[in-house]
């Protein structure tokens, strides 16, 4: 066997670099990477600035197309100062996680303007000229710690002419509506002029002067409502004549408005085609026209309204045959003075409260309660188009009931002996929105001796977009004695009110006024989410422990009779003559059986008791755990399974390069 020597085959392998050379590439590669971090960032912040993903559930930072419209409107360059002391946050942090929401969203607001808004971002320190500043512009100062120093959370807007609007706190309370507040802040400055209201009624609004003139106390003066209108807007009368509407007003007030001519419905008319806001109360039955009789002290012979011309062709019916009676937050009254039962509960006159207001619309979410008497249901018309969005809505222990028992001679017992909830929330007030169509197919013809001015507005047959109304089948909530108290002050008339009728007026006329922009504006959520499935949890637990507890107090009650029917038959038998009843009880062995089988009821029931209330706590800890599990655990866990997979697919990948 031989072996066959061959030559050795050269070595084809590179020469290693040296050291140093191999260190300054990898500097090299540092200080490349680091220039490129920096490049795209710059990049990036300059291009990619307004680049944002909103995931949170109701797009808590995505501003709606109301705000974008109003700021893309801006012509001249507003300030908006935002004063906040960092104190505040360090004590309370509820209000720091807020600031920088509502930092954010300023930010986002000046982003978008087109460099029409300025921010300026105050830590109004105490004793500083800033807290001066804060102070003069009326923002509130609020202590939050014993040494009483004031903290400031406020904003603070001017324009060219000087012209100022503030919140003068801005409270988590109200975070749902934030970007209302905030944007009818920027318009109110962009638009500082009062917007024009218009009032047409057949009610003495402005005060009565027959009444004034016969020295009736309390009696001839305008309406509270009516007050607090002109507190905020340019009050202007429309008469209920009127063939057309002055084109200045931007919201119309009809209120009870009666006997209305064709030319007067289709001067309303004509307004809302023309984009108009109205506000509309009709009435089946007006409360307050009964109690505002002529001067020789006689009823007016007609106490209803309607704009059933109009509401048909708009697509809402406004009955005025019926009334809408309502047990919950009825008031108490007194009966007939026949009756021996003196005060009873009137369901015609009643307080709406809690769900009976949308609490997502921004003029009904803050107020506490909202007082209607005799009022009438609206319902949407089947077939029509429009967007139908009830604000005053009657409890589910409420029925219809015909406008007669409330007009002639009203007997609160009788209607109450009579009432059966249908089960039915009904609608009392409204927003309607759409494309609304003219109930008219042209000027209708004027009565003689009549003409039309020479501007008299084209005829319109509908509207050029969706327009924006407020529907009310109720006008009573206007009244005085259903909302406000009015007592004299050392000769003046001072007005407590008890309900917020006049609040909720002033609200729908203001967002009415502040333009489509305002209207489409709701309530957006908070950004401070409760944990809904520990309160389900706590909830139905809390149910499971009332019934148990219930079950308890009745086992008690029952032992509690059978020991009396007891202890009065051991000490209750017939006596004898001349000999004097024993008042010490003899516990018999059957009323010790009783009482040992009592003690042991009480003992097990107490035990589930307890028993509810530990699984209640095992349930929310285990739900913790969870929870914890997962912020803290899970998603380091998933960044680390993340990286383990790209690691190993760069190494298949080098491996599948090599061979």
């Amino acid at each position: 066997m031989s072996v066959v020597n061959e030559p050795a085959s050269p070595d084809t392998r590179p020469a290693p670099r040296p050291a140093p050379r191999r260190a300054w590439l990898a500097a090299g590669a540092i200080v490349a990477a680091l220039a490129l971090a920096v490049g795209v960032n710059m990049i990036a912040d300059r291009t990619l600035s307004r680049a944002r993903v909103d995931l949170t559930q109701q797009h808590l930072y995505t501003l709606s197309s109301g705000t974008r419209s109003v700021l893309a409107k801006l012509r001249d360059p507003i300030t908006l100062r935002l004063f906040y002391s960092r104190s505040l946050g360090a004590s309370v942090p509820v209000f720091g996680a807020y600031a920088d929401r509502v930092r954010e969203m300023l930010q986002e607001y000046a982003a978008l303007s087109n460099g029409k808004l300025k921010l300026e971002f105050l830590d109004p320190e105490p004793f500083s000229e800033t807290e001066d500043r804060a102070v003069a512009y009326g923002l509130q100062g609020v202590p939050v710690d014993q040494g009483g120093e004031p903290v400031y959370f406020g904003l603070a807007g001017v324009n060219l002419l000087d012209d100022e609007r503030t919140v003068p706190f801005f409270q988590p309370d109200r975070e749902r509506f934030l970007e209302y507040d905030l944007t009818r802040l920027i318009y109110e400055l962009s638009n500082p002029q009062r917007p024009v209201v218009g009032v047409m009624s057949s009610l003495p609004l402005n005060g009565d002067p027959r009444a004034m003139m016969m020295r009736i106390p309390g009696a001839g003066q305008p309406y509270a409502a009516m007050n607090q209108l002109r507190q905020f807007f340019s009050v202007r009368d429309v008469p209920t004549d009127a063939t057309a509407i002055d084109p200045a007003v931007q919201v119309l007030i009809v209120a009870q408005a009666q006997e209305l001519s064709e030319n007067t419905l289709y001067a309303i008319d004509q307004f809302v085609m023309r984009g108009g806001k109205l506000f509309a109360m009709t009435d089946p039955y007006s409360e307050s026209q009964v109690g505002h009789p002529d001067p020789g002290g006689r009823p007016p012979a007609s106490t209803s309204s309607t704009l059933s011309r109009l509401l048909d062709a708009w697509g809402v019916e406004a009955p005025s045959d019926k009334v809408v009676l309502d047990l919950r937050g009825a008031w108490r009254v007194r009966a007939s003075p026949n009756d021996r039962v003196q005060a009873v509960d009137y369901a015609a006159w009643y307080n709406l409260q809690g769900d009976s207001l949308n609490r997502t619309d921004v003029a009904t979410a803050d107020l506490n309660q909202v007082t209607v008497a005799s009022a009438g249901e609206l319902r949407q018309k089947p077939g029509s188009g429009i967007e139908f969005t009830p604000l005053l809505t009657s409890s589910d222990q409420s029925m219809l009931a015909d406008v007669a028992a409330v007009r002639d001679n009203p007997n609160p017992a009788a209607i109450l002996a009579g009432f059966k909830p249908d089960g039915q929330r009904h609608v009392l007030m409204a927003r309607v929105r759409g494309v609304l169509h003219s109930a008219f197919s042209g000027p209708p013809p004027l009565a003689a001796g009549q003409a039309r001015p020479a501007d008299f507005p084209a005829y319109r047959a509908q509207t050029d977009g969706p327009v924006n109304l407020v529907v009310a089948n109720d006008a009573d909530i206007l009244e005085d004695r259903f909302w406000v108290r009015q007592q004299d002050f050392f000769g003046q008339s001072v007005a407590t009110p008890f309900s917020d009728n006049g609040a909720l007026v002033t609200n729908l006329a203001d967002t009415l006024a502040g333009g489509d922009e305002l209207i489409s504006l709701r309530s957006r959520g908070e950004s401070i989410r409760p944990f809904t499935v520990v309160d389900d949890m706590q909830a139905q637990a809390e149910t499971r422990y009332r019934q148990t507890e219930r079950d308890l107090q009745s086992r008690l009650d029952a032992t509690e009779r059978r020991l009396r029917e007891l202890r009065q038959g051991g000490a209750g038998g017939p006596q004898a003559p001349g000999t004097e009843r024993n008042t010490q009880t003899i516990i018999t062995p059957e009323q010790r059986a009783e009482i040992d089988k009592a003690r042991a009821e009480i003992v097990a029931t107490r035990g589930q008791l307890r028993a509810v209330q530990l699984d209640l706590r095992r349930e929310i800890e285990g739900l913790e755990t969870w929870l914890r599990v997962l912020n803290i655990v899970a998603v380091p866990v998933v960044v680390t399974v993340v990286a383990g997979l790209l690691a190993l697919l760069r190494a298949r990948r080098r491996n599948a390069a090599r061979a």
